[in-house]
């Protein structure tokens, strides 16, 4: 993948794009952070891919606390976006850009209930099964923060991670169906606003006794 294969947007989506991907049933969507926590760690990078390939990598600056287009295109009620460990990303858009993301696929949690058969549900492992393709993870622990200076390499894996998403969510729900685990992939996903908002308020392990 080159960089002629994507588009880098800065703060936002322009209108010609949103509207190109608002035409879509479902869109892939991924980010990149300055760490794991939510809370604590800035977002950096939204990645968006829809049907046809398109990707766009939109650039978020240090202290922004909004990007119009991306919430209106993320709260869209007719599409649907697809994240590898949505808990994670929703989390980071609702807190750091008020996003209220909906509705939900998340190939993490379809992958564990339909892939049962392997411990290993990481996206590297998951695509490389399911698409034939090994992506490149070594820029995955760098500096997202420096967003106006980010290397090839880091703009590619950024972009790789939605590529093949939506693919990938044909094939798990495939599986799911066929191992009628459907509707409890469903469930899980429809759950996953209320398990980021307890994320969110730092509550630990609720459900234990």
């Amino acid at each position: 993948m080159t960089l002629q294969d994507f588009q880098v947007s800065d703060r936002d989506l322009s209108e010609v794009t949103l509207g190109q991907y608002l035409e879509s049933e479902a869109i892939a969507v991924d980010t990149e952070t300055m760490g794991l926590l939510p809370l604590r760690d800035r977002l950096c990078l939204v990645q968006l891919c829809n049907p046809e390939g398109k990707v766009t990598v939109v650039r978020i600056a240090k202290g922004q606390t909004d990007a119009p287009n991306l919430k209106k295109l993320l709260e869209a009620a007719h599409i649907q976006k697809v994240f590898h460990f949505a808990r994670f990303d929703i989390a980071t858009l609702r807190h750091h850009l008020g996003i209220k993301v909906q509705p939900i696929f998340c190939t993490k949690i379809a992958s564990k209930l339909a892939r049962t058969y392997t411990n290993r549900h990481g996206l590297k492992e998951v695509v490389q099964e399911l698409e034939q393709v090994e992506l490149d993870k070594s820029a995955q622990s760098s500096d997202w923060g420096n967003a106006a200076n980010l290397s090839d390499t880091q703009l590619n894996y950024a972009a790789n991670d939605v590529r093949y998403l939506l693919s990938v969510q044909q094939k798990l729900t495939t599986m799911l169906q066929r191992e009628q685990r459907w509707e409890l992939a469903q469930e899980c996903f429809q759950a996953l606003p209320t398990i980021v908002s307890l994320d969110l308020l730092q509550f630990k392990d609720l459900f234990e006794h």
